[in-house]
């Protein structure tokens, strides 16, 4: 009786880390969707990432204290769409993933180049929700800093 128990367990439990895989998966590439656009300068492909009122934050240094700026993401969106001589580059690593139901959080490391010019790094915090058209990011918050850079 034991042992058709155990093996229904062991199916059951490998369907669902196999689902755990490709909700990462999907995670993954929405966030490397983004990046993908800021390097090419495809704005409608970074655009796709994030959800319609996406909040957009960067934590920041004024005057010894910390602040926290919100960001205009259509003004990051025209940027990126815009024609410009250098190609932005943020490199990633993720850290962290993790998903309940249609709530992911992400944590990643990153280095940000301007060309191939080491600009800053930091660590990216993604809030992103699936909805009917699949994952977007919903709220983004970041730091930014020249060095103790993790990678």
């Amino acid at each position: 009786m034991k042992k058709p128990v155990l093996f229904v367990l062991f199916w059951v439990g490998m369907c669902v880390n196999l689902f755990a895989q490709d909700e990462e998966k999907e995670i993954k590439m929405v966030v490397n969707n983004l990046f993908a656009g800021m390097k090419s300068g495809d704005s409608t492909l970074a655009r796709s990432a994030f959800a319609k009122d996406c909040i957009f934050q960067t934590v920041g240094n004024k005057d010894g204290k910390t602040v926290v700026r919100n960001e205009s993401l259509d003004g990051f969106i025209k940027l990126i769409g815009s024609p410009h001589p250098q190609k932005f580059d943020e490199r990633i690593v993720f850290t962290k993933i993790l998903v309940d139901g249609p709530l992911a959080s992400v944590w990643t490391d990153y280095k940000f180049y301007v060309d191939e010019k080491f600009s800053h790094c930091g660590v990216n915090s993604f809030q992103l929700v699936k909805g009917e058209g699949g994952w977007q990011i919903v709220y983004l918050i970041d730091t930014r800093r020249k060095d103790d850079c993790k990678f």
